[in-house]
């Protein structure tokens, strides 16, 4: 070697450091607290819902209706909107099944919440352990992503919201009529029960959740590159923003509440509860 050179470092190629096993991490902290309690919450949501669905009675009470079955298309209630439920049910295959009203419309809101963009984050992790939580291994060795099926079906949620909407304004109704009691000489009169500030309380959550959608933000405010320009779009790019920010809790709120929205009328109905009149 010359004089006056210097040598320079060997180096070797670095290894990556080995895949972590299935629920492998070095995370100190109790990590699996929140996949366990979503776990939870959306197993304990799921089975009371489809119970619920498939009783097809107990889901009204006088004015009230629970939102598990609202709009009541084909029923055997006041509330239908088409007529009783289908005389052709009951001797077709699917005979041993009642007929239940929930049939016709509970795929349109379970199916937004199953296509959210949060909800996907929490199911991902709590039910298909992906990952589990972040740095913690994963039970697969590669990801797909929403590029192929079934997973690519998730892009249809902007869709579903245009549904969801609907569906606030049929609630909203629903809780106006939860104010309309039988009156003296069988007409109606304005009244105060307790079922009808707890049907007004879930169309408010319930709106909170969905006017709070990722889909709806970039609907009133994407595809511009200066919303100051626009000022009605601005404004409502900003009342998203601010529900977007809890968007969680809304969800979460709301789903809980519209499960003991339907409980409330279910036990009324059920003569367990009675519904306490404020006016």
């Amino acid at each position: 070697m010359a004089s006056g050179t210097t040598s320079l470092p060997v180096r070797t190629p670095a290894s990556l450091p080995a895949r972590s096993p299935f629920g492998g991490t070095m995370r100190r902290d109790r990590w699996w607290l929140q996949p366990l309690a979503v776990f939870t919450g959306l197993t304990a949501f799921g089975i009371y819902s489809t119970w619920a669905a498939f009783q097809g009675e107990f889901y009204t009470f006088g004015n009230y209706l629970s939102p598990f079955y609202s709009p009541e298309l084909l029923g055997d209630s006041h509330h239908a909107w088409l007529g009783p439920s289908p005389a052709w049910w009951a001797d077709s295959w699917l005979g041993w099944l009642r007929w239940s009203p929930a049939f016709m419309i509970l795929w349109a809101p379970l199916g937004f919440r199953f296509t959210c963009y949060y909800y996907r984050g929490a199911y991902y992790k709590a039910f298909w352990g992906d990952p589990p939580s972040c740095t913690v291994g994963e039970p697969r060795k590669s990801y797909l992503g929403e590029h192929s099926f079934p997973l690519i079906m998730q892009n249809i949620h902007r869709y579903f919201l245009y549904v969801a909407v609907i569906f606030i304004g049929i609630l909203s109704y629903d809780a106006w009529k939860g104010f309309w009691f039988e009156g003296p000489g069988g007409g109606e009169a304005f009244g105060i029960g307790l079922g009808s500030l707890v049907l007004v309380v879930n169309v408010v959550l319930l709106a909170g959740y969905t006017f709070g959608c990722h889909s709806l933000r970039h609907l009133v405010g994407g595809g511009m590159n200066r919303l100051s320009g626009r000022p009605l779009r601005r404004e409502a790019h900003r009342g998203v923003s601010c529900l977007n920010r809890r968007h969680m809790l809304w969800a979460w709120m709301s789903l809980v509440w519209v499960g003991f929205s339907d409980v409330y009328v279910r036990l009324c109905s059920m003569g367990i509860w009675t519904d306490w009149r404020i006016l």
